[in-house]
């Protein structure tokens, strides 16, 4: 959702029919694997291997392949380096998936490490040489020096060290920041050193230091198993409680951090980094608890840090997954209790986020560069972060296997992945699977949507695609529907749902996944994208509606509106993006203007509270600035309505030349959300202030909550709208 979608560009369009070319001569060459493999699922045999010779361009299925790296590695789209087996039969590997891209490659892979390759294949490389491509992380096993696999030729005298030798070596690797060398297979000083029978004491030290560099590389899950296994050893020490502190703390396990965090204060009264950290906690809890987020203290996150990656918890509001209303056979959102518009429905932080700088003052190294990913069973080209989102779950759920049922679970079409788990002890993560329900679920993000509204930076030029993007799983349940009756914004990987309409108890949230068009355009080009990336056409009355119009109307709408840009040369205000005049407007010209908008209206044959219309919303809203401008509130007034009823409202009590003494200003009906509607609220805000100032209070209250519902907070409205007083 609001990804960017280049598949329609011609220099991409013909990068994805070339690609599509070479996979169907590809396919057809005898022993071609499928289009998408399963991760092996088999424990090993020995009679199971197979050596570099065997080799042919087949897939060999429950089989294995032992090599040595043999020179020195390098990072293109994956991990490049030379192996060769026992008889030194050498090819070319490639490693996908393995680290986030600002890993350095060498503590992944370097010279000399063992690796078996599950279930490999041999295929043609761009350059038209041919090596070992290795698309899923559990299809890959990095050996130990003194593993009873690796062959007799390459085995080596096994060094003779006591455990507190190895436990200082792990720690001299830790000293330095190579967390992974003191944690890998090859040398794996401190599983050595627990290899070395020491004793409890000794056991229990190591132990402790082995789950601070799984807790270093987001290894929370192996962190907590040594933690836990040490506290079998001896009554858990300051140093263990803390570890599982933090361990629980990353796996956003926030109650149980709490307890553990009481106990060592409780315990160790003087530990004042305790005493922060359970501070830092209970205000994690009560966010996850209660929903209680400071938005300012957010915003300085979210502008400091690269990336945008904020310490705080996911709160799940009023709401539960059903079985969907709208999609037949899928599941959605539905709320618990009856809402009001503005309410927060839920406040969810990324389970992965990839942020992409596109600026040179935004550039950092943990920053990604965009990156154009061509998927050829989908057809669709996009440009953006998905191959570094997809690379952070993968890692995730390989190191945090717990987690996986939070993304495994979403809609990924017809992909069947395999049904084992684990194999060899090793967590099974399914690279194809990942990447589909990125490709489904997938939503791209502004660092915040404030930010956004104000200034569009890092949007593409549609205005409505960003680079950056994630997942969120909770969002991912809630189906489109262009009349949508829910909203989302960002600040940093925190996404904010809120209601944009009164909701009872039992309602299926929607939102959009691509924003309904200001334009008119054809009702299969609106569909064109929805039914590229999803599979699906949507029904909602706009959309039904368009598909019932005549191609001569919506060019008649087209035509008129080229006109009224011609009466009212526009361009986008700098602050609110909504459509403003480009010099002073005569009366003549402004009266014709609010003619050819009536004949537009006149094109539709529904009233604009059961088919919303966008493309006439602006245009009205042009003419309530120009009125402004003249210093006549009725007729501001008049169109600020006007254009709030074309975007679904139903206002009572608004209308200036109609309203009764004492009448109140209320919202019978909410229509969709977007940030012109604020602007509409600050017109009307403005002209009851001149003529009907017993409103204008009201009127800036309806304009807050329609802030609240496009930033996710509204903090910060009066700063923002502060030019509009």
């Amino acid at each position: 959702m609001d990804r960017h979608d280049v598949t329609d560009l011609p220099e991409f369009f013909n990068s994805l029919m070339g690609q599509k070319k070479n996979l169907q001569d590809a396919q057809a060459r005898k022993g071609q694997r499928p289009t998408l493999n399963h991760p092996m699922a088999l424990v090993f045999q020995f009679n199971m291997r197979v050596t570099m010779k065997d080799r042919k361009e087949t897939h060999h299925r429950g089989k294995y392949l032992l090599v040595r790296c043999a020179t020195c590695q390098d990072r293109m789209t994956g991990i490049l380096a030379i192996v060769q087996d026992e008889s030194s039969d050498a090819v070319l590997l490639q490693l996908y998936h393995q680290e986030q891209a600002d890993d350095p490659v060498e503590t992944i892979i370097e010279e000399g490490m063992f690796l078996i390759i599950k279930e490999p294949y041999l295929k043609v490389t761009s350059d038209g040489s041919f090596g070992l491509r290795v698309d899923h992380v559990s299809d890959v096993e990095f050996l130990a020096t003194d593993d009873g696999r690796i062959p007799k030729i390459w085995q080596g005298a096994s060094p003779k060290k006591t455990a507190m030798a190895w436990k200082d070596r792990g720690n001299e690797f830790f000293g330095k920041a190579e967390y992974r060398a003191a944690i890998r297979a090859q040398v794996n000083p401190y599983t050595q050193a627990l290899d070395c029978s020491p004793s409890d004491v000794k056991a229990h030290t190591i132990m402790l230091n082995r789950s601070l560099a799984f807790i270093k590389m987001r290894s929370f899950e192996r962190a907590l198993s040594d933690i836990d296994a040490a506290a079998a050893l001896s009554t858990p020490t300051e140093k263990a409680l803390f570890r599982k502190a933090q361990a629980l703390y990353g796996l956003q396990r926030f109650r149980e951090c709490c307890d553990v965090l009481k106990t060592l204060c409780l315990e160790h009264p003087d530990n004042k980094t305790a005493k922060s950290d359970l501070a830092r906690a209970i205000h994690r809890l009560a966010e996850h608890t209660h929903g209680r987020y400071d938005f300012r203290k957010m915003y300085t996150e979210a502008a400091t840090q690269r990336p945008p990656h904020l310490g705080h918890a996911t709160y799940i509001g009023p709401v539960t997954i059903k079985n969907s209303t709208i999609s037949p056979g899928g599941r959605g959102l539905f709320t618990t209790k009856p809402v009001s518009a503005g309410d927060l429905l839920f406040c969810e932080k990324a389970f992965a986020h990839a942020h992409a700088h596109e600026s040179s003052a935004d550039a950092n190294p943990r920053n990604h560069t965009v990156t154009v990913l061509i998927d050829t069973s989908t057809d669709r080209v996009s440009m953006g972060t998905e191959q570094e989102v997809a690379n952070i779950i993968i890692r995730k759920l390989y190191n945090n296997p717990s987690l996986a049922s939070a993304v495994t679970s979403l809609h990924h079409g017809s992909y069947q992945s395999v049904k084992e788990t684990s194999v060899d002890g090793h967590p099974i993560v399914d690279t194809f699977l990942i990447r589909r329900i990125i490709a489904l679920n997938s939503f791209g993000c502004p660092i915040s949507s404030r930010e956004s509204h104000l200034s569009h930076v890092f949007k593409s030029k549609d205005g409505s695609a960003f680079h950056s993007s994630g997942i969120w799983p909770q969002a991912s349940y809630i189906n489109h529907y262009c009349q949508s009756n829910c909203s989302r914004s960002f600040i940093g990987d925190m996404m904010i749902a809120r209601a944009t309409r009164d909701l009872p108890a039992g309602a299926e949230l929607t939102w959009w996944y691509h924003p309904p068009p200001t334009e008119p355009i054809p009702y299969l080009e609106r569909q064109k994208i929805l039914l590229r990336t999803w599979g699906f056409m949507c029904k909602c009355p706009m959309c039904r509606d368009l598909r019932d119009t005549p191609q001569s109307v919506i060019e008649k709408r087209k035509q008129l509106r080229v006109e009224f840009r011609t009466l009212i040369p526009t361009r986008r205000d700098g602050q609110t993006r909504s459509l403003i005049s480009g010099r002073p407007v005569g009366l003549a010209a402004l009266k014709k203007a609010e003619g050819v908008v009536k004949w537009i209206i006149a094109t539709y044959k529904k009233a604009a509270t059961q088919v919303p219309i966008l493309a006439v919303a602006e245009l009205q809203l042009v003419l309530s600035r120009e009125w402004e401008e003249r210093g006549n509130p009725l007729e501001t007034a008049k169109f600020a309505l006007a254009a709030l009823e074309s975007h679904g409202f139903v206002v009572e009590g608004g209308d200036l030349s109609k309203r009764s003494r004492g009448e109140a200003l209320v919202v019978k009906e909410w229509g969709p959300m977007m940030g012109s509607v604020i602007d509409c609220w600050m017109f009307l805000r403005n002209a009851y202030r001149l003529a009907a100032p017993e409103l204008a209070a009201t009127a800036e209250g309806f304009a807050k909550v329609s802030y609240r519902i496009c930033m996710g907070e509204d903090e910060t409205f009066h700063e923002t709208y502060g030019r509009f007083g």
